[in-house]
């Protein structure tokens, strides 16, 4: 209702004003309606901050909170300590115009990226102390291979196994080596930019942190924890490939249907369903591995939220309740609730607790909390602070039994509560994430060749996935045509019904050649692989590119057998460069012509 929309706007305005958040919002609007207004794809919207009415009003985001039940307090209220940032996706390949535009608009000395440290691990470690102390590689080899090759293993670990124990104890020279690499382990070994993180500083930003330059980019010499700790707020600037793979399908649909909108596509298409519970969603985006389909296939999503909530639910910890989540989405009748206050907030998710806003609301419903309150106790249970849950946990019961719940659901409820904050989503991302999931599979759904095409393009680099991907074209009767040096483009397209091979997929054809074909086909078809060669031999004409596009068979349509295009290629690609330097030397000799000699006389 129109009223509830007002009220939440008018709170979020107060706490965003009161908090001196207000600024951030407008800068984030600014640059992301200057990526829109460039045509550059923006996500609808990421983390915590796509719970904020205010951001959805601004254009920010593009998921209205009010619709998912999202909460403005999971990402600012005035009990937060820490201030939040917006992550923003944009296009895998113009991420950094935007970021450009930022240091363009508020000038480069008010503009850092920020940066990261890579640490020594257990192996790059003892490799590093052997170099420099001078031992030979094989003797060091040894020793680092005797670390097993297991996520967070250190070497105070490893020594504890015979392997390396063994080497240890039998040389003073390994016992020495693996002595100070343990001293030295885990400390920074080298610097890199974040993948996302920018700082914006009203005075230039070496007035507030020291600055270095990582290839060519100025970074902060603080990382990231210590620059939030310092109070300078972060933007986030992320990169999301499947952002690019939905605009490139866009614009190939637009090429026949001008008029189509990814963002006003029903959110309740049936046959878009149907293909997520078929399992069928490789190239969807977030429900492309193995286990996510199975799940799908027997989750059966009938609508978003259940997207919402596959994508929560599908992690380390979360997954142990898939089965009852699953069951009680097939059985409503078999969904039981410790309290009857806690129906209306568990009620989309079929009684499991799945998101953190549910552990807020539950803290307020059930115990009179504030959601800024509630927030601080659920970042509470997530650390396993014990001595921030036992203060809380009295009031928690206190508050519970004041609204008629009894004291032992409360006390088993709290319990619950401790286990649940520990794995349980942030709703505002999944939300923001399903769409683009259900955006990607409508596509998938009812524009498969335009969609395939974008997905083809997106996987140039990765044979694999370019051949599993025409294997799927395959089995859904979608041919994917060979390379033809008259109609390819750089990328993959669609032609007709079919999908036309990219020139650019070709291995050893590079940008700029394939630039100056498609330049050159604009003025006529070639009409021969001479034609080709005479055209082309002004430019970047090389002969392994050549050979490449007559394996690949890009001129397998001008009437020539591969085989004697092989056999000639290199001699007329000779020729062609022998007639151009002949042309050259011509136009050269014209100047010292008899005639030319007599005037240029005459004129002196």
């Amino acid at each position: 209702p129109e009223q509830e929309y007002r009220e939440r706007m008018e709170y979020e305005l107060s706490v965003i004003l009161k908090m001196g958040y207000a600024d951030y919002y407008l800068i984030v609007q600014d640059y992301v309606n200057y990526a829109r207004s460039q045509d550059i794809p923006v996500g609808p919207g990421r983390g915590s901050g796509a719970g904020s009415l205010v951001a959805y009003a601004l254009g920010i985001t593009d998921v209205d909170p009010l619709c998912f039940d999202l909460l403005f307090e999971r990402f600012l209220n005035p009990e937060r300590v820490s201030m939040p940032d917006f992550d923003i996706d944009f296009c895998y390949n113009r991420r950094d115009e935007v970021i450009d535009y930022v240091i363009r608009k508020y000038g480069k000395d008010h503009v850092s990226q920020i940066i990261t440290f890579g640490t020594l691990a257990a192996r790059a470690s003892i490799r590093d102390v052997g170099r420099a102390l001078g031992m030979a590689y094989a003797d060091v080899d040894v020793v680092a291979r005797a670390v097993p090759q297991e996520l967070n293993i250190t070497i105070s670990m490893a020594l504890k196994m015979p392997d390396l124990k063994k080497l240890y104890e039998g040389s003073e020279q390994v016992r020495l080596l693996v002595d100070t690499a343990m001293a030295l382990e885990g400390m920074p070994r080298n610097i890199s930019v974040h993948a996302a993180g920018v700082i914006i500083t009203e005075l230039p930003v070496s007035d507030y942190v020291p600055l270095a330059v990582s290839d060519g980019t100025v970074v902060t010499q603080f990382d990231m924890d210590t620059v939030a700790k310092l109070g300078l707020l972060k933007f986030d600037f992320l990169a999301l490939r499947y952002l690019t793979i939905i605009h490139d399908a866009e614009t190939q649909i637009h090429e026949n249907q001008p008029d189509f909108d990814i963002e006003k596509i029903p959110l309740d298409d049936p046959e878009t369903f149907r293909l997520i519970s078929s399992g069928k969603t490789s190239g969807v985006f977030q429900l492309e591995s193995g286990g996510m389909r199975q799940m799908l296939t027997t989750l059966m999503p009938e609508r978003l939220d259940d997207i919402i909530a596959a994508i929560a639910l599908y992690r380390p910890g979360p997954m142990d309740s898939i089965p009852r989540f699953v069951e009680c989405r097939h059985h409503p009748e078999k969904v039981v609730y410790d309290s009857p206050l806690l129906e209306p907030i568990l009620r989309s998710t079929y009684g499991c607790v799945v998101y953190q806003e549910q552990v807020m609301s539950i803290f307020r419903e059930v115990a009179g909390y504030t959601f800024g309150h509630a927030d601080i106790v659920r970042r509470a249970m997530s650390k396993k602070k014990a001595s921030v849950l036992m203060a809380e946990q009295e009031s928690f019961v206190r508050g519970a039994t004041e609204r008629g719940v009894p004291e032992e659901t409360a006390v088993k409820l709290f319990a619950d509560m401790e286990s649940f904050a520990n794995y349980a989503f942030n709703k505002s991302h999944a939300a923001a994430y399903a769409v683009i999931c259900y955006r990607s599979a409508y596509l998938k759904q009812h524009y498969p060749r335009e969609y395939f095409a974008a997905l083809l393009t997106s996987v140039l680099g990765n044979q694999n996935k370019v051949a599993e991907y025409i294997s799927e074209c395959g089995t859904r009767g979608i041919q994917v045509l060979p390379p033809d040096i008259n109609e390819s483009r750089m990328y993959f397209s669609v032609s007709g019904g079919s999908i036309r091979f990219g020139l650019l997929a070709i291995r050893n054809v590079g940008n700029k050649f394939l630039a100056q074909i498609l330049e050159e086909r604009q003025q006529a078809k070639f009409a021969s692989f001479e034609d080709f060669i005479n055209r082309m031999s002004a430019g970047d004409l090389n002969k392994r590119m050549v050979e490449s596009l007559i394996k690949a068979g890009a001129f397998d349509r001008l009437g020539v057998y591969r085989s004697r295009l092989l056999a000639a290629y290199e001699k007329l690609i000779d020729q062609a460069a022998e007639k151009g330097k002949n042309n050259l030397a011509g136009q050269l000799d014209m100047f010292s012509a008899p005639g030319v000699a007599a005037a240029d006389q005459a004129a002196r």
